[in-house]
């Protein structure tokens, strides 16, 4: 008997050609004597949550800016079956955040950039923590601002976004780095 959660993983390749972890997370029957139990599975069902779905993506930034995450969520809810519930999107990371925002005029990113630049500057000298680079405290200081979990509502095995509205990780650091979001996605 294992105490500890299974996982399952494997490798898959985004559209940008870029690699992306994902680890699937299933709860298999409650059982009197062991406890909750994890099993090797593509679905499982909790007898108190209906179905339940973990991915993780990885996704290789070119520096400070906005990436759309929008597709390759949707394309997680799709995958789980779930008609109705929730989904959550949690970046793994001090220094880029997520970014529920307008998806029509990217001036509208450009816009919140360099409003994020005005309220904290890459170098300033209110910062003490800067031996990562004068990006680093500035980026903290952002992704907390911004946040990095969003959840959003499940309807018909797609996240029920507006019109104009598109998810994206915002990355705060001006090199490029390999990010981590999970998606979990709840409901029946």
């Amino acid at each position: 008997a294992r105490s500890d959660a299974t996982r399952a993983s494997e490798r898959r390749t985004n559209g940008g050609g870029r690699g992306a972890l994902i680890d699937v997370l299933f709860w298999a029957p409650w059982s009197a004597r062991a406890g909750p139990r994890y099993a090797h599975s593509r679905g499982g069902r909790h007898p108190a949550s209906g179905m339940t779905r973990q991915q993780s993506i990885e996704v290789d930034t070119r520096g400070r800016g906005t990436y759309d995450l929008t597709g390759s969520v949707q394309e997680v809810v799709n995958r789980s079956g779930v008609r109705v519930g929730l989904c959550h999107v949690f970046c793994h990371h001090t220094s880029a955040s997520l970014l529920l925002c307008e998806n029509a005029d990217p001036q509208v990113r450009a816009d919140l950039e360099a409003f994020m630049a005005r309220l904290a500057p890459d170098g300033d000298p209110l910062f003490r923590h800067d031996l990562e680079g004068p990006d680093d405290m500035p980026a903290h200081v952002r992704t907390v601002l911004s946040g990095t979990g969003l959840t959003l509502p499940v309807r018909d095995r797609c996240c029920a976004l507006g019109t104009w509205q598109s998810l994206y990780l915002w990355e705060h650091r001006t090199a490029a780095h390999r990010r981590r979001v999970t998606v979990t996605v709840l409901g029946e």
